[in-house]
């Protein structure tokens, strides 16, 4: 089995940060065309004004998140045929985290929101940090926790199976 090359390995590691970036797409175009919906139906009217805030809020991290989460594709058209493959997946890679940052906030901000209209401000309080810490552990604790214990890159070639800490 042959070595790629560095130009290789750069169009492999775009190549898979666009599946991952198709995966949170689709969730956050679904989440903003939830909230764009959302003051056009008939109980809107009687959300208050923290509510109305915090709708605001989840509207404009769910556009942020979607601007950032597809604009790779745009940086790609822009540099199409450049050799530019390793500035792209950099990009693409801040970019990524960026806009998984805004789909926490718009997604946390949705869950205070109807948790606030339907149950009140305490529940939704209590609701939306264990919400927010829920993310919090799967989106970033874990993978960082992941990333200490399993160490450094290994060789995409090895196909040697690594031993998991607690194994």
């Amino acid at each position: 089995m042959s070595k790629e090359t560095e130009k290789q390995r750069w169009q492999r590691n775009f190549a898979d940060l666009l599946q991952e970036l198709r995966v949170a797409q689709t969730g956050v175009q679904i989440l903003f065309a939830f909230l764009l919906t959302l003051p056009f139906s008939s109980g809107f009217t009687r959300t208050t004004n923290f509510q109305k805030d915090t709708y605001i809020i989840a509207l404009l991290a769910a556009a942020a998140a979607a601007a950032m989460i597809i604009s790779p594709v745009a940086f790609h058209r822009a540099l199409f045929r450049q050799g530019r493959k390793p500035e792209l997946v950099r990009f693409a890679h801040r970019v990524a985290i960026g806009g998984l940052a805004f789909m926490l906030i718009s997604m946390v901000s949705a869950v205070l929101l109807i948790t606030d209209f339907v149950l009140g401000r305490l529940a939704a309080l209590v609701l939306t940090g264990v919400t927010g810490a829920w993310f919090l552990t799967f989106w970033l604790v874990l993978p960082l926790a992941a990333r200490r214990n399993w160490g450094d890159d290994i060789d995409d070639e090895d196909d040697t199976p690594r031993v998991l800490p607690g194994d």
